[in-house]
């Protein structure tokens, strides 16, 4: 008879480890199951801290746990995220363009970027389909301070402070869902005589018995990288950048805006994020080491600083040199480990995709959790498979924020659009999108990660063109018609909700005063 799952051993906390750990045991307290879910974790390792933007999915994740949103904004310092407002990336000076999170009007029915491109040189795309890149322009939030918890008319995710974010975690999962937690050094890992890790042995002597183990230890990958051994899948031959400086900028001026949008500016050899939370801004310069030197980088930096936040604060701040490899592990289950977090792969903050990727293997973990060994090894090869795709599918839509790029200033630039940088499917589909917009039938799957509402806000943001749509477009009334109107109506929506909604700073300030109403 096959093993039972009883207990679920989480290794390593921070973001990773306690969203898996809130997850999965919120999960299973809602199938009735009385699995057990520990979580190990060191204290002397500091998470690293920069994941802090998210996609609308952590809207559900939190509901899931069970955690208001109210107690998450104001325990998390966070603020409203609508997308990304990317900067200097088509030529390099101050052109711009917006990858809202809110979908084209009517995008389930018709694919209004077709019937967009006769009159592309008049209005950009994301303003002819949706109102929130002018909401963006203007700092306003999603949403009223009467509309409910995690309810809105526009899609929302969240900028937040990573750090205090693990710590709501940690206190929500211990206190609420029952998370056994111990702050332990794991000094070594033990294999039963059929090569699953049985054991965890810690630098105080006690000994964590489990049945599945999950690698949340970074990228140091203690279990899944250095135990197992399981291969590095190095992908710097695609996406180049391998490091990054990170600042904490203070905010001065408690009244001063705070931005609804992630800012991508892009530089020389890489590109500055920039994210605002109520109280400060999370600040860094992901670039390639291969294209310039740490020196190079922090000037560049430095002269972002200085614009954006003074020349004193520029001059004085200490930033914080983070190393990474960009890729992903050749498998993320093995045997019975499964590695969720850095621990599973990283790369560069574009588009935020690091917490999403959490989000997602803990919810696929708890869904599909197994109930026995045997059970165990159809659940990994299901995992591996959807996992692999989902970072392929990462590579390929950030590739095309680079390759899509006129930029002539640098080898950096230039060497991103050399064919033999470019993913074979990206290729293809540049092609296809040549002459037809992206539309549902381009998703190879269901569950896709970017679905082609943000391929189309990506692509037409960067001036690309699909010769021929135009014309494909005339060729039926009825849906032109239909997408005039719904052009139209964005127009009234548009004005509508400038003059609804608040400033996101205003909204912010008022859910601390009184909170959001709970449905």
């Amino acid at each position: 008879m096959a093993k039972a799952i009883q207990t679920v051993v989480i290794v390593g906390g921070g973001s990773a480890g306690w969203l898996t750990a809130g997850l999965l045991a919120a999960e299973l307290r809602r199938a009735g199951s009385h699995r057990h879910v520990c979580l190990v974790e060191s204290p002397d390792v500091s998470p690293i801290g920069v994941g802090e933007g998210t996609w609308p999915t952590m809207r559900s994740s939190l509901m899931r746990m069970g955690i208001s949103e109210t107690e998450f904004l104001k325990a998390c310092d966070a603020s409203f995220k609508q997308g990304t407002h990317f900067v200097g990336w088509l030529r390099g000076g101050q052109e711009s363009y917006y990858h809202p999170f809110t979908p084209p009007r009517g995008f389930s029915d018709i694919n209004l970027a077709k019937h967009w491109q006769g009159v592309r040189e008049q209005v950009a795309f994301c303003d002819a389909v949706s109102p929130q890149a002018q909401v963006c322009k203007q700092a306003l939030g999603p949403k009223q301070i009467v509309t409910p918890e995690y309810a809105s008319n526009l899609n929302y995710g969240y900028h937040l402070d990573a750090g205090k974010f693990a710590e709501l975690l940690q206190q929500h999962c211990v206190q609420k869902l029952g998370v056994e937690h111990l702050l332990e050094n794991v000094d070594s890992i033990e294999n039963d005589e059929t090569g699953d890790i049985c054991a965890l042995h810690t630098a105080n002597g006690r000994v964590v018995a489990g049945d599945l183990f999950v690698d949340c230890t970074g990228m140091r990958s203690l279990l899944l990288g250095e135990h197992y051994g399981i291969d590095f899948k190095d992908m710097s031959h695609v996406l180049f950048n391998d490091s990054a400086l990170a600042v904490q900028v203070p905010r001065t001026d408690e009244s001063e805006p705070v931005a609804s949008a992630t800012v991508s500016t892009a530089k020389e050899a890489g590109w500055i994020w920039d994210i605002a939370l109520p109280t400060r801004r999370g600040t860094g310069y992901t670039y390639s080491s291969r294209y310039t030197s740490d020196e190079q980088a922090e000037r560049v930096l430095r002269e972002y600083l200085a614009e954006t936040a003074g020349l004193e604060f520029s001059e004085r701040c200490t930033p914080r040199k983070i190393n990474f490899r960009p890729g992903y592990r050749e498998r993320f289950w093995h045997r019975n480990c499964v590695a969720i977090g850095l621990s599973a792969g990283f790369v560069e903050p574009l588009e935020a995709s690091a917490l999403v990727m959490i989000e997602l293997s803990a919810k696929m973990l708890g869904e599909l959790m197994p109930p026995d060994r045997e059970v165990m090894n159809i659940v990994a090869d299901r995992f591996n498979a959807r996992f692999a795709s989902h970072w392929e599918r990462i590579m390929e839509f950030l590739k095309l924020h680079y390759v899509l790029s006129e930029r002539e200033d640098s080898p950096y630039w230039r060497d991103h659009r050399a064919a033999e940088s470019i993913p074979d499917r990206l290729r293809d589909s540049l092609v296809l999108w040549g002459y037809h917009c992206p539309w549902h039938g381009d998703q190879a799957q269901v569950d896709e990660l970017f679905s082609t509402a943000s391929y189309q806000y990506v692509l037409y943001g960067m001036d690309f063109h699909s010769e021929g749509a135009a014309g494909i477009a005339q060729a039926d009334p009825a849906a032109s018609k239909r997408a005039q109107n719904l052009f139209a109506e964005n127009v009234r929506e548009t004005q509508k909700m400038l003059t609804a909604l608040p400033a996101n700073r205003e909204l912010i300030d008022k859910i601390n005063r009184y909170g959001l109403s709970r449905v």
